[in-house]
């Protein structure tokens, strides 16, 4: 057998399949961990080696739900409640 085009015909099994955490097809099957995310460990894999990497996964590029009106909130103080208006007040 030869190391070129006759070697490749032989790759048909996927070692890689879909990571549960982070949706990119490389969660290994026999080792059970992602490369991409380090799935089923608690802390998202990152490394200083690869700052591009660590921007591409950090906060602020996905929709961050909660974390985008902490800012607004609390420039008010976190103000909890609805507010009563005078004129109800007067008339109580």
């Amino acid at each position: 057998m030869t190391k070129g085009t006759t070697s490749f015909g032989l790759r048909h099994t996927k070692s890689h399949t879909i990571c549960p955490r982070c949706g990119n097809r490389s969660a290994h099957k026999q080792k059970g961990t992602c490369a991409s995310c380090g799935y089923p460990s608690a802390k998202t894999r990152s490394y200083n080696w690869g700052q591009k990497a660590k921007r591409r996964h950090t906060t602020g590029t996905g929709r961050m739900r909660h974390l985008r009106t902490v800012p607004r909130k609390a420039k008010n103080g976190f103000q909890t409640g609805a507010k009563k208006s005078k004129v109800a007040a007067k008339s109580a």
